[in-house]
C-alpha cells in the first residue's frame, strides 16, 4: 500500500498537505498545478503496486514491428477541462491510456468536453479516438463522423457497431449489497444519481442504482425513502462530493435512519462521512458506508473506506489496446468488461466469509 510519505515525498510537500488534498478539506490553500501533482502522484503509486512492478520487469507487449500502431491518438473526455481532478477514478483512467500509449510510442492529444465541436478537424486528423465516459447521442454521432476509428472507456454505447471496454456495475452493486447483508445489514441506503444520458426519463436510471432497486425489490426490502439523488446532470458527472453531503443531510431527516449508506462513488461516500460527523455519528457505529471506485484517498480516510475497485488504469490500457487492434484491421466489434474487486475495510462490517 503506497504510503502519504511516498507520496509527500514525490511531490515535494509534507505529509499533511498530501492529507488535507487528498480528503479534500476546503480550508486548505494550495496552487491548482500542486493539487494536480499530488492526486496524479497518488494514483499513480497506487497504480505501481509490487504486482505490477513485477509485470514491468518483464518487459511490456510490443505492437509488430512491422505495422503502425497509433502515430498520433486523441483521447475525448465527458468532463470539462477543470472538471477531472473532481473525480481521481478518472485520472486513473487517462494514466492507463498513457502508459499504454508509451508502449506503442504514441503520441495523445487531449479533447475536453466543452472543446469537442472545435476539435473536428483535430479528432479528423488523429490515427483513433478513445472517448472516455459516457456520451449523449448526438456527442457519438460527432466522434463517429469525425474519427477513422472510435473506441469508448467506462462507457458502453447502445449501439454495438462500437469497440469498448467497461465493468459491469450492475454485478458490482449486487456484490456489495450481498455482502453487506450478510454482514447484518437490513436498512441500506443508496446515495447516487439520475442518469440523463443512457436512460433518459427511466427513474431510477443509473447502473448501480437500478441495480439496488432491483436486489433491494428481490429482498422484499425496497423503501423509495432509503434513495437520495442527484438529478443535476449537464455531461453525466455528478457524482460529486456536494451530492453525498446533501443527499445523506436528506436521509438523516427521515424518522429511521439507515444502517448502512451505499454511495455510487467514493466522492460521494466522502461527503456522505463529513454530513455524519456533524450530525455526531460515528462511522461505523451508527451508520456504515460503502462505496464504489477505490480512488487513492479511500484508504486514507477516517475509518478507511469500504469500496468496490473499479480498475480504471486496466480500462484504459485495454481501451488503447482495442484501437491497435482497429487500426491494424479488425473488422469485428469487441466489448470487453474488466473485472471488479471489492475491498473491505472499516468503514462497515466485514460480511464472515471475508
Amino acid at each position: 500500500m503506497v504510503t502519504l510519505r511516498e507520496i509527500a515525498k514525490a511531490v515535494g510537500v509534507s505529509a499533511g498537505t498530501v492529507s488535507r488534498v487528498l480528503n479534500y478539506d476546503p480550508t486548505l490553500s494550495v496552487s491548482e498545478v500542486k493539487r494536480k501533482a499530488i492526486i496524479e502522484t497518488a494514483e499513480a503509486l497506487n497504480y505501481a503496486t509490487p504486482r505490477n512492478r513485477l509485470r514491468a520487469k518483464t518487459g511490456p507487449l510490443r505492437a509488430p514491428r512491422r505495422k503502425q500502431a497509433m502515430p498520433r491518438m486523441a483521447t475525448v473526455h465527458f468532463l470539462e477541462r477543470d472538471e477531472e481532478l473532481i473525480d481521481p477514478y478518472y485520472i486513473g483512467v487517462r494514466l492507463g491510456i498513457e502508459r499504454r500509449c508509451q508502449t506503442y510510442g504514441t503520441e495523445i492529444v487531449k479533447v475536453f468536453h466543452d472543446d469537442l465541436e472545435a476539435e473536428a478537424a483535430t479528432l479528423q486528423a488523429m490515427t483513433g479516438v478513445i472517448a472516455i465516459g459516457k456520451h449523449r447521442p448526438h456527442e457519438i454521432a460527432f466522434l463517429e463522423e469525425n474519427s477513422r476509428h472510435l473506441v469508448f472507456a467506462d462507457f458502453v454505447p447502445e449501439d454495438e457497431r462500437f469497440d469498448c471496454v467497461s465493468s459491469d456495475l450492475a454485478s458490482a452493486t449486487r456484490i456489495i449489497l450481498d455482502g453487506l447483508h450478510a454482514a447484518g445489514y437490513r436498512r441500506i441506503a443508496f446515495i447516487g444519481a439520475e442518469d440523463r444520458i443512457s436512460r433518459k426519463g427511466s427513474p431510477y436510471s443509473e447502473t448501480r442504482c437500478h441495480a439496488y432497486v432491483e436486489w433491494q425489490k428481490e429482498h422484499g426490502g425496497f423503501d423509495s425513502a432509503l434513495i437520495a439523488l442527484n438529478d443535476d446532470c449537464n455531461n453525466g458527472q455528478n457524482l460529486r462530493l456536494e451530492v453525498g453531503y446533501e443527499n445523506a443531510r436528506t436521509l438523516l431527516a427521515h424518522a429511521e435512519r439507515p444502517d448502512v449508506i451505499v454511495t455510487a462513488n467514493d466522492n460521494i461516500a466522502i461527503g456522505t462521512c463529513r454530513a455524519l460527523q456533524e450530525a455526531g455519528l460515528s462511522v461505523p457505529g451508527d451508520i456504515a458506508v460503502a462505496s464504489f471506485n477505490d480512488i487513492p484517498v479511500a484508504q486514507f480516510l477516517t475509518p478507511p473506506l469500504s469500496t468496490m475497485k473499479i480498475p480504471g488504469e486496466a480500462i484504459g490500457e485495454c481501451a488503447v489496446d482495442l484501437l491497435v487492434e482497429r487500426i491494424n484491421g479488425r473488422e469485428y466489434t469487441k466489448r470487453v468488461v474488466i473485472p471488479t474487486e471489492m475491498v473491505w475495510r472499516d468503514s462497515c462490517r466485514r460480511p464472515p466469509s471475508q
